[in-house]
């Protein structure tokens, strides 16, 4: 089951990136969408690039663009290298990897050993940072003063000469 995009914006976006997807990448899978509303169908690419549109845009449908890498340095190479930051995630059994993905992957939220998607409310703050946002977690701690105004007042405290007889 997919749901469908916010809107018809977003769903033409995406639809034109998976077009774009097909020109760059091999197509494994296109499942169907929905007639009517702003269904997108699932899509699935192999053997793409990290040079590749699929896989420098911040895609918000069922869209999956799949990277090789032969070790961990270049996967969070790859990772790294990326315009957005919003979300990674990495399975594995090793703790030494874990621990490492936790160090070195620069991404807003990071899932380790679990799905990527579905932040719970009031427990995983979200939000990333690059070009997918300011560094902010929706949620945590603090979320509500970046909806403030901040203002810094500086004043030279030291005063010389003439001081009015009304302000003494």
């Amino acid at each position: 089951m997919v749901g469908p995009v916010i809107d018809a914006d977003a769903q033409k976006k995406i639809l034109g990136i998976i077009e774009q997807g097909k020109k760059e990448a091999k197509l494994a899978f296109q499942g169907k969408a929905p007639a009517g509303g702003y269904f997108v169908p699932p899509t699935v690419f192999v053997n793409v690039k990290p040079e590749h549109g699929i896989a420098r845009e911040e895609i918000f449908g069922p869209v999956l663009a799949i990277l090789r890498a032969k070790n961990l340095d270049e996967a969070f190479a790859l990772v790294n290298g990326t315009d957005y930051a919003l979300t990674g995630g990495l399975f594995s059994r090793s703790p030494k990897a874990l621990e490492r993905a936790q160090n070195e992957m620069l991404v807003g939220n990071l899932y380790l050993n679990r799905g990527c998607t579905g932040a719970i409310v009031e427990r995983h703050p979200f939000g990333g940072f690059k070009m997918s946002g300011g560094g902010t977690k929706a949620g945590g701690k603090g979320y509500l003063e970046n909806f403030l105004f901040p203002r810094s007042v500086a004043e030279n405290v030291m005063r010389r000469g003439f001081t009015p007889p009304d302000e003494a």
